[in-house]
C-alpha cells in the first residue's frame, strides 16, 4: 500500500504546474471558461484529475493562474520605455492586444480583484505614474482610472470580437450596416450620432484605444502642471 502511494505521488509530482497552466490556456482559448473543466484538462494532459488537484484545488484558482501567466508574459515583453508616458502607452496597448488574443483574460481580471494578475498591472503602471511626477495624493485615483479604461475597453473589444465570431459576422459588413442605420436617425434627435456614422465604417479599435490613453495622459500631465 505504501509503495502504491509513493508511486501515485511521483506521478502527480511529475506533472508540473506550468504544464497544467499551459494546457488550461489552450482550453480557454479554444472554448472560453466553459471549455475549462478538470475532465477536459485531464484528457489533454493524459492524466487523472488527482494529478491536477495535487497542484491546483479549484477551477477558480486555475483560471487565476492561467490569467496571471498571460499577464506576466505580456508585461515582461520588451516595450518602448524611453519615457514614463511611452511606457504606459506601450503597456496599455500590450494588455489590449493580450485581451484581444485571449478574450477570457478580461473577465478573469475583473473577477480577481486584489489578486496577483491585477496587482502586476497596477504595480507596473503605478511605477510609471510616479516617474511621470503624479502627486502622491492623486496616485490611486489616476492608476484606478487607467486600469478601468484598459480593462473596460479591452474587455468590451474582446466581447465584440467573440460575439462576431459566434454570429459569423464580417466586421466590415457589420459596421457598414450599423453605419447605414445610424445615418438614417432623426437629425434633430441624434445629430451627433448621424455625424459620426461615416467614421464608424473605417475606425480602428487599436487606434481608438490609444487615442483614449493619450487623452488620459494629456490630462495627467495637465493636472501635474497645475
Amino acid at each position: 500500500m505504501a509503495k502504491k502511494a509513493r508511486s501515485a505521488q511521483r506521478r502527480e509530482e511529475s506533472l508540473s504546474p506550468d504544464q497544467i497552466i499551459e494546457a488550461s490556456i489552450e482550453l480557454l482559448d479554444c472554448g472560453g471558461e466553459k471549455g475549462l473543466t478538470f475532465r477536459a484538462l485531464s484528457e489533454r494532459l493524459a492524466t487523472g484529475p488527482g494529478a491536477i488537484y495535487w497542484h491546483i484545488s479549484s477551477k477558480s484558482d486555475l483560471l487565476t493562474a492561467a490569467c496571471d501567466a498571460i499577464v506576466a508574459r505580456t508585461l515582461n515583453a520588451p516595450v518602448d520605455g524611453s519615457t514614463p508616458k511611452a511606457s504606459i502607452r506601450a503597456l496599455a496597448l500590450a494588455m489590449f492586444d493580450a485581451i484581444d488574443e485571449h478574450p477570457w483574460v478580461g473577465s478573469a481580471l475583473t473577477r480577481a480583484p486584489g489578486q496577483l494578475p491585477l496587482v502586476r498591472i497596477l504595480e507596473r503602471i503605478g511605477q510609471q505614474l510616479r516617474a511621470l511626477g503624479v502627486p502622491a495624493k492623486a496616485e490611486w485615483a489616476t492608476v484606478s482610472a487607467l486600469l478601468s479604461y484598459i480593462l473596460g475597453v479591452g474587455g468590451q473589444n474582446a466581447a465584440n470580437t467573440h460575439f462576431a465570431r459566434e454570429q459569423g459576422l464580417d466586421r466590415s459588413n457589420f459596421l457598414d450596416e450599423v453605419s447605414s442605420v445610424w445615418s438614417q436617425f432623426d437629425p434633430d434627435e441624434y445629430p451627433f450620432t448621424r455625424s459620426v456614422a461615416g467614421q464608424l465604417r473605417s475606425h480602428d479599435d487599436r487606434v481608438d484605444f490609444l487615442a483614449g490613453i493619450d487623452l488620459m495622459l494629456r490630462g495627467i500631465e495637465s493636472a501635474r502642471g497645475r
